[in-house]
């Protein structure tokens, strides 16, 4: 599962892992660095999700749904936080404030200052 942990540091917020290490920054322009700084992936403000040779891995619907790069269906991001699969099966929950929780609601990480459907696209797309 995805040990998300994420705090404001300068103009991108710090993806941490439950064990307090960094594994990205998310710039404020969406692009996704990891620990070493390298850009891995960029949202885009229409909802592109695109890698680091700007391929097309999915979008992410004003409405939350989350599609693969085939248009196809992988699951929504709630406006309550909840994000299900396809299934419609919860994946797991980014809280009001910012705890991401996985499907046995056991905390997984915080996403403080992250938007929530930057957070939950976590569940979907393995960046790291």
């Amino acid at each position: 599962m995805f040990m998300v942990l994420c705090s404001i540091i300068c103009s991108a917020q710090t993806i941490r892992n439950t064990n307090n290490s960094v594994i990205a920054m998310i710039d404020t322009d969406g692009t996704v660095r990891n620990s070493n700084n390298s850009v891995v992936a960029r949202i885009n403000s229409n909802g592109d999700i695109r890698d680091s040779k700007n391929h097309l891995l999915g979008r992410i619907g004003s409405n939350g749904d989350v599609r693969d790069s085939n248009n196809s269906f992988l699951g929504k991001i709630e406006s309550s936080g909840i994000v299900r699969n396809q299934n419609n099966s919860t994946l797991g929950k980014v809280e009001v404030d910012g705890t991401v929780r996985d499907s046995n609601n056991h905390t997984i990480g915080y996403a403080r200052g992250v938007p929530m459907r930057y957070a939950a696209i976590f569940f979907f797309f393995h960046f790291f």
